[in-house]
């Protein structure tokens, strides 16, 4: 995947984590930056988990979406401490 595919997914991933938790946005380059991190969360640990979502672009939105929104929660419950 090139890196602008993996900058515009990340986007799009971190956009839609940010809509999900609510006051969780980052503006823009840290939605990126959150969705990236999301997806390598997610890559890692639907796996572990026996997940799989078939293969693809919207493979890897949902699957960024997904490790994005388990990153805004562990950084709100960390914010919150």
């Amino acid at each position: 995947m090139g890196i602008i595919a993996a900058l515009v997914i990340g986007a799009i991933a971190g956009w839609l984590a940010g809509q999900i938790v609510r006051g969780a946005g980052f503006g823009l380059i840290g939605n990126i930056v959150i969705g990236i991190i999301g997806a390598l969360v997610a890559s890692w640990l639907l796996p572990q988990l026996g997940i799989s979502l078939g293969s693809g672009t919207f493979r890897d939105i949902i699957n960024g979406t997904i490790g994005a929104v388990i990153v805004l929660v562990v950084l709100s419950l960390i914010k919150r401490a």
